[in-house]
């Protein structure tokens, strides 16, 4: 399967990308906040649980996985096999994460040294797509034009050796919602980002078919105060993407970046009733799928059906709303 091939499977109709990448560090902080105590097997129980569920391979496309997962067994299979058998793509989160940038108080994602010879481990573990995240924050000052070149770079110069090893790059970059900035200055900041991170990606000579994007939604900040209105989300959101990207590209994998379950779904759909482009728009969600799941897993580890029935719900959510076809009223009748 050539990168093309993979990138359009990544956003094919109805389905979404599982986001189950958190590292330890992260994954410890979701398991204790329902008083899970954080190891290996744990980590892998509750992971295997949402892979193996009735409906996955109906409303999920593809998983990002972290280091520690993609090496793990099940049963005696390793989690990339599983994941094959239910025609669902492994993917591999690469990035070492944000650093200090230096002079500044903002970040730059790391993780370019050693990169082409991990990837080359990761494709024989069973990997065919990769991710990498920058991030932005929003205040006065900034994002700085340090800060949005160094970060566009790393992107770019992660998407070519990814696409090098036979893979399909997720670009991420992602523009906090964090602050107290209105969606108007989102708008201007992601508009920035994206046009910045698409002129490195030409540079550095990606084949803009054989990639999926994964931003941010154009949202009022969190400490704003202003509540986000779906159709002015979705206006916002189609008219930046549809301003920065190229054609090519088959497909957008929004990240839900600190909204509810609720929320990233009714936005999602909003998108999609909206949308009059040729690009997919679909989803790439990490909490907003799996949040519901994790709190009925707390109640009982060994009740794998009704977790299962939770994620598969939420999944088909997201599945209805990349079709714009999801309602709120369906919310409540689950």
């Amino acid at each position: 399967m050539n990168i093309n091939e993979i990138a359009k499977l990544m956003v094919a109709k109805g389905k979404g990308i599982l986001a189950a990448d958190e590292s330890t560090g992260t994954m410890t902080k979701r398991l204790d906040s329902v008083n899970i105590e954080s190891n290996e097997e744990n980590r892998l129980a509750f992971r295997h649980t949402l892979f193996t569920s009735k409906n996955f391979q109906n409303y999920i496309s593809g998983v990002i996985l972290y280091d520690e997962t993609i090496r793990q067994k099940k049963n005696g299979k390793s989690i990339p096999e599983i994941l094959r058998e239910q025609k669902v793509l492994p993917g591999i989160k690469v990035d070492k994460g944000a650093k200090k940038l230096v002079g500044s108080d903002e970040t730059v994602t790391e993780g370019l040294d050693g990169l082409r010879e991990r990837l080359n481990e990761y494709y024989k573990l069973g990997a065919r797509f990769a991710k990498w995240r920058g991030v932005y924050k929003i205040s006065n000052e900034f994002p700085s034009n340090n800060s949005v070149v160094a970060n566009a770079h790393a992107l770019a110069r992660y998407a070519a050796l990814v696409q090098e090893a036979g893979m399909a790059p997720i670009v991420e970059p992602e523009v906090l919602m964090d602050g107290k900035h209105d969606i108007q200055k989102c708008y201007d900041v992601t508009s920035k980002v994206l046009e910045e991170c698409m002129n490195q990606l030409r540079i550095a000579g990606i084949d803009f078919s054989g990639m999926v994007l994964k931003p941010n939604m154009i949202l009022n900040g969190s400490e704003s105060g202003i509540k986000n209105k779906k159709e002015q989300v979705a206006e916002l959101t189609l008219k930046c993407v549809q301003n920065h990207l190229p054609s090519e590209i088959p497909g957008v994998a929004f990240l839900s970046g600190g909204q509810s379950e609720f929320e990233a779904t009714e936005n999602l759909n909003e998108i999609n009733k909206q949308n009059k482009t040729s690009f997919a728009f679909t989803y790439s969600y990490g909490r907003a799928l799996q949040q519901s799941a994790l709190k009925t897993w707390a109640k009982n580890l060994k009740d794998t059906e009704a977790v299962q029935k939770v994620f598969d719900e939420r999944s088909r959510m997201n599945s209805l709303a990349a079709k714009g076809e999801w309602k709120a009223d369906l919310e409540n009748a689950a």
